[in-house]
């Protein structure tokens, strides 16, 4: 098998299909991709609503009451609260139906996911954690969004096992955090990414080990830090009393001043720590994987995966999917499953194709909202051997048969279900957060748009009239509706306003900390906004053998290649146009030993 550049029919890019791709999917035993890459992650993330939350009736029988939902108000779709949903009152079954041979199978399917019930909100096993979203066992905790185990935390997405942590993105094991992003098993650590082990310190970037420092980058082991440059105790503790911004206005200044001095330090071309020929960004113990992103706890022979945890196996174009999962294709939030084909959250299945919300089941195919099932085709029971005789046939019509879109994109058997059959408009979902459209641009490429409903109600203060310290705010905020700076003029899911808890305005004086002018779901994109694209570049190291090539990083030690340029090349996460210093992996660690 060679590799092959193909044109992707929904960007209408050339993208690269390579040999082991070829070889993985007729080991599956399917048809190689129409979509590039990046689309067919765009296509499952119009899939996916994390964020926006609203308040519905629920559909279950004998009750009328408000709920907070995923699904707003003017949906269709039925949704059920938690309790009844995953009880045992109600059967998905009834809603079964012969498979019709004379229609598309996506139509059918589409048919049959608007009448089975849906579950309001992903949030199992929660304690006083209300607003919470696909989340389970959380304690005390406020709008935390995809993460788990956490107690007393705030305004944060994908954060495991932490205690006490707000406004945090992609951390574990960790506690006291405040706009931390990337950060493993840290304390007390503030407006810091890439840390691990760290305590007690303010503006890091990538310090492992490292306890009261202030403003550095690449530093392992150190302590009483400004800088890179050590101090004495009391001379650290005199001068971060200087440094450390208290007021909103000394912060934006503080935020932009070790932006730019991180910048004279060289960057490592990808975070690949224990990994074996991997290619990709933050992964942690990968073997043979290719373009995979936020990958920990271990993933094996697998390309195109973003954010998966603890072993993975034969997977691609997985993504927030792990726990043993294994033989997957193009399918989201997989835990675990084997066999899983054109599938979304899917928990502890195996042998599963084109199904939703499927629990503790196998050998299904397009089925939605089952649990405990085998043999199922569109929720309705097969014998084993007249489900086998169906499924080659199925597969058949769904190429004789394609499903086409307002688009003009096919859709046979090998691709993932057609956005157009999302029960969520576009700038709901994730795929807003990975590939920002306007209005305009959603709507020519056939997306649905959901225009935001007015709001209900009345802005009591201005961001720009907010105190400029903590000291200053009075308990009389709590009462306040603030405007967000950004006045939903941005394309970060603007709330447009928001208030500030009891629990949050008590870390802000715990920590001495300003309150911020952007509401919850734009700080959010700003902390998105620290992370690399989901994209590789080929680069070349910017070592140019005592210094960095364009003269602004002096090298401290001496490395293998000399005064001369260091020859490696790699592939990046960092664009070519952008300004950061890249090393390669040698390189690198030399600068940070």
């Amino acid at each position: 098998m060679t590799s092959e550049i193909r044109q992707c029919q929904n960007c209408k890019k050339e993208f690269m299909v390579y040999a082991e791709d070829f070889a993985f999917y007729e080991k599956m035993q399917v048809p190689p991709p129409t979509f590039c890459p990046d689309c067919r992650l765009e296509r499952r993330m119009t899939f996916r609503n994390e964020r926006i939350l609203y308040w519905k009736t629920c559909d279950a029988p004998g009750h009328n009451e408000t709920i907070l939902s995923l699904f707003s108000p003017d949906n269709p779709q039925r949704i059920y609260d938690q309790a009844f949903w995953w009880g045992d009152s109600w059967d998905p079954m009834v809603y079964g139906r012969n498979y019709n041979f004379s229609r598309n199978f996506f139509e059918q399917l589409r048919d049959l996911w608007q009448e089975v019930p849906d579950v309001a909100l992903m949030n199992q096993r929660g304690v006083r954690s209300e607003y919470c979203s696909i989340t389970e066992g959380n304690k005390d905790c406020y709008l935390v969004i995809g993460g788990d185990f956490n107690e007393n935390s705030l305004y944060s997405a994908f954060i495991f096992n932490c205690k006490e942590c707000m406004d945090c993105y992609w951390i574990s094991k960790s506690e006291f955090n405040y706009e931390t992003v990337d950060c493993i098993s840290s304390s007390r650590l503030l407006w810091s990414r890439y840390c691990e082990g760290c305590y007690d310190s303010a503006f890091l970037f990538n310090c492992r080990n490292c306890h009261h420092c202030f403003g550095c980058t690449n530093l392992n082991n150190k302590s009483y830090c400004i800088f890179n440059k050590e101090y004495s105790k009391d001379e650290y503790e005199e001068k971060v009393k200087e440094l450390m911004p208290r007021g909103y206005r000394s912060l934006s200044k503080m935020k932009e001043r070790f932006r730019s001095e991180s910048l004279k330090y060289p960057r490592r071309f990808a975070k690949v720590i224990r990994s074996v020929n991997s290619s990709g960004d933050d992964l942690e113990g990968a073997k043979n994987c290719r373009r995979s992103f936020s990958v920990f706890g271990g993933a094996e022979d697998s390309s195109y995966l973003w954010l998966i945890y603890s072993e993975v196996k034969d997977c691609f174009d997985c993504d927030h999917s792990g726990l043993n999962t294994e033989r997957v294709v193009d399918s989201s939030t997989v835990y675990p499953g084997s066999g899983i084909y054109y599938s979304r959250f899917v928990r502890s299945c195996r042998d599963t194709l084109y199904s939703y919300n499927c629990h503790d089941s196998s050998n299904l195919f397009g089925c939605v909202g089952l649990r405990n099932k085998q043999y199922c085709i569109l929720n309705k029971q097969y014998e084993k051997e007249e489900y086998e005789k169906l499924i080659p046939q199925i597969r058949k019509h769904m190429d004789d048969m394609p499903y086409m879109d307002k688009g003009g994109r096919k859709y046979g058997y090998g691709e993932f279900f057609p956005s157009e059959i999302s029960p969520f408009s576009y700038n709901e979902t994730v795929a807003a957060e990975l590939h920002p459209l306007s209005h305009d641009e959603a709507m020519k490429l056939g997306y649905k748009w959901r225009e935001s409903s007015e709001k209900q109600y009345t802005v009591t203060l201005r961001s720009d009239d907010l105190p400029d310290t903590i000291a200053e705010v009075k308990d009389s905020i709590l009462n306040e509706v603030i405007s967000c700076a950004h006045g939903g003029k941005c394309n970060d899911q603007c709330a447009t306003a928001f208030k500030v808890t009891p629990a949050e305005l008590g870390f802000y004086r715990k920590f001495n900390l300003p309150l911020p002018h952007l509401c919850s779901n734009c700080r959010h994109y700003e902390r998105l906004s620290q992370r690399n694209p989901l994209k590789l570049w080929k680069g070349k190291c910017q070592c140019g053998g005592s210094a960095s090539v364009n003269g602004v990083y002096r090298n401290t030690a001496s490395h293998v290649h000399g005064a001369e340029h260091c020859p490696n090349e790699f592939e990046t996460t960092y664009s070519p146009d952008r300004s950061e210093i890249v090393y390669c992996e040698e390189c690198y660690q030399k600068e940070v030993a």
